[in-house]
């Protein structure tokens, strides 16, 4: 369906509990989060659009001000989605509104209003699901369904789910990513959607395999996920790093004379490919080197230090684990307490890792 025939209520909250702080004013690339979903709300064609919030600020004025969306406060606080909802779907003009969670930063309101294009002539909303999966916050909702929120919200229910068994409404497959919905609650969910976010602004995404030590199983990591890459259509490339420096070329050969006799750069082509030797007075940065790298869908690098955003951390009681602002997640062959606010999974656990791979190359 056409986003212009359709109402938009972006629900934005305001509690933000598991993270800490406002979510909402999150800086994600050159945009607070809220305002990344308002953005693409008005790219997307919505005329009408409404803000769902709990209480007032500075901060959500001037957005809505700045996205031509009217600002609705909770009549009734400490509901969350429920309260906004029943606001917004008593508000519209529209027979029908999409209604999203202001924090999925990566949902695509394109396919969205594609999947809209056969809304049910009967039931009162239409939900997405994924593996099984319901989305009621980034589902289609009848302006007659407004009534049953607000019934709800009278009788103390906080939950939607429980407000979607008063009325009937489809559910379909949402055949594209399920990454779409991913939502940011957390200090390790806002790792992986800056990670993520990095990659979609590179030609080609580029995800480091990085460890403290030699002997934690960077090598074999790698070696395991690349088959498993590949059974899912992924063509991947590996930039390797070594501390210890390397020469391909032997002795006697032309290009080992050109650089010996002071070549800054020496290209070798074949008609089974091609490699070249640059000399550099610094280590020059694996983005540099990727750009160089053709016909691939993904660029794994092995590191043994913290280098490019996103990062695939690995963790054998060697070391203190990499922890920095580029990790996304760690490996690990056991526990650490000191990493509350990152993922953490088994080292073993190869098919977690094609997981994150595919969410932070923007699959």
């Amino acid at each position: 369906m056409n986003a212009s025939n359709l109402s938009l209520l972006v629900i934005a909250g305001g509690k933000s509990t598991r993270l800490g702080r406002d979510k909402r004013q999150l800086q994600l690339g050159d945009m607070p989060l809220l305002e990344i979903t308002l953005a693409k709300g008005r790219n997307a064609g919505f005329t009408e659009i409404f803000l769902c919030a709990e209480a007032p600020s500075p901060f959500l004025t001037e957005l809505a001000e700045e996205y031509g969306a009217t600002l609705l406060l909770d009549e009734k606080q400490n509901f969350g989605p429920v309260s906004g909802l029943a606001n917004g779907l008593s508000s519209i003009s529209k027979p029908w509104a999409l209604a999203v969670a202001g924090d999925m930063p990566f949902l695509e309101f394109g396919e969205l209003c594609r999947f809209s294009d056969d809304l049910p002539a009967r039931e009162l909303a239409l939900l997405p699901t994924t593996q099984g999966r319901l989305q009621p916050l980034a589902a289609f909702y009848r302006r007659e369904t407004a009534p049953y929120f607000q019934r709800a919200l009278s009788e103390g229910i906080r939950k939607i789910r429980q407000v979607l068994k008063a009325f009937p409404f489809s559910q379909r497959e949402y055949s594209s990513s399920p990454s779409h919905f991913f939502n940011l609650n957390t200090p390790a969910d806002l790792r992986l959607a800056k990670g993520r976010l990095a990659n979609l602004n590179r030609r080609v995404p580029l995800i480091s395999i990085t460890a403290p030590a030699s002997g934690t199983g960077k090598t074999t990591f790698i070696e395991k996920l690349l088959p498993r890459l590949k059974e899912r259509g992924i063509r991947t490339g590996v930039i390797k790093s070594d501390s210890h420096g390397f020469n391909l070329d032997m002795e006697g050969k032309d290009s080992c004379r050109f650089s010996e006799a002071g070549a800054e750069s020496v290209a070798v082509v074949s008609p089974q490919g091609w490699f070249m030797v640059q000399k550099t007075q610094n280590r020059a940065p694996f983005e540099d080197i990727a750009t160089k790298m053709e016909g691939v869908d993904l660029i794994l690098t092995e590191s043994r230090s913290h280098d490019t955003l996103p990062a695939l951390s690995l963790w054998r009681d060697k070391g203190a684990p990499l922890t920095g602002e580029d990790a996304a997640a760690l490996f690990t062959s056991s526990p650490h307490s000191e990493t509350n606010n990152l993922y953490e999974y088994d080292l073993n656990d190869i098919e977690k890792a094609v997981e994150l791979c595919l969410f932070l190359m923007g699959r």
